[in-house]
């Protein structure tokens, strides 16, 4: 009888191996799951940035005599108009805060940038030899060799010293990762511009003279960009802004005491602005969905 109980256990204990090894062989292998990250927009970001930029400075010039403030009416051949170029590269850092909603984005940032944008041309106010009367940009002349230069030149330098931006952003994602955007808002930023004047003395001796101001402008801007995510916080970008800081006075520039000429400039002042930049993003880790 004991032979036959330690038999039935042992063939039970077989059955129970053999069903349990069919029971894992039948399992399917299950990979573990692909994690899929999550790319939020949603934060604040700080950032740097480097370009170049095409500026453009529109300026007319009026003369006026110093001493009974009456303008004076430049004769035919004067140059009281003119454009030129204010090129330069341009660096400068930014922080803002985005606001991510489905595939579209919206955000505020601000900028400070250093600017390095130049430029200059001259402008001539045509003086008359016509013996003994000189003209209206030789007040006062009363001899000049024949042949001796007779005109007040006003060479003027004008230097985008410093520039920011306050501006929104509205963009949509092209990808999870890859945003296009539009920008615009205000624009400010400080110009500094040196007038240098040479003509004539009443006696007809060549004389010069140097002034410089600055003045702070207020102004718009609007513009394009993309950015795109290297990692969870780290993203580049390429952007294009217009900026337009209006119009603003100069002056006056003056040869007194010695001569009664005098000029003041008026000046509009537009960019195209070009930069690459790098942002970092504030935020916790990586939300991950299965």
């Amino acid at each position: 009888m004991k032979r036959i109980v330690i038999g039935l256990a042992a063939a039970m204990s077989l059955f129970a191996t053999g069903a349990l090894a069919a029971d894992i062989a039948a399992r399917p292998y299950v990979k573990a799951p692909i994690v899929d990250p999550v790319w939020s927009w949603t934060g604040w970001y700080v950032g740097a940035n480097g370009g170049y930029s095409w500026g453009r400075s529109r300026t007319d010039v009026s003369y006026f005599n110093s001493a009974t403030g009456l303008a004076i009416v430049p004769p035919a051949g004067s140059i009281t108009s003119g454009s030129f170029d204010m090129n330069g590269g341009v660096a400068g850092g930014q922080a803002g805060y985005n606001w991510q909603n489905a595939n579209w984005v919206y955000g505020i940032e601000g900028d400070l940038q250093w600017s390095g944008e130049k430029g200059r041309t001259g402008f001539v106010c045509a003086g008359s030899a016509v013996f003994p009367i000189a003209g209206p940009c030789l007040p006062g002349l009363t001899f000049l060799p024949a042949g001796a230069a007779t005109n007040t030149i006003l060479t003027i330098d004008q230097h985008l010293q410093w520039f920011g931006t306050v501006r929104g952003r509205v963009g949509i994602l092209a990808t999870p990762k890859v945003l296009f955007y539009g920008t615009g808002g205000l624009a400010f930023g400080e110009i500094k511009t040196t007038g240098t004047m040479t003509g004539f003395t009443p006696a007809g001796v060549a004389i010069a003279s140097i002034g410089s101001n600055s003045t702070t402008r207020a102004g718009w801007t609007v513009g394009v960009g993309v950015e795109g995510k290297i990692t969870q916080n780290w993203s580049a970008k390429l952007e294009y802004l217009y900026m337009d800081l209006g119009r603003f006075s100069s002056g006056p520039f003056t040869l007194a005491p010695l001569s009664t000429v005098s000029a003041n400039a008026s000046s509009h002042f537009t960019d195209h602005i070009l930069r690459a930049g790098i942002n970092y993003q504030f935020g916790g880790p990586v939300v991950a969905r299965y």
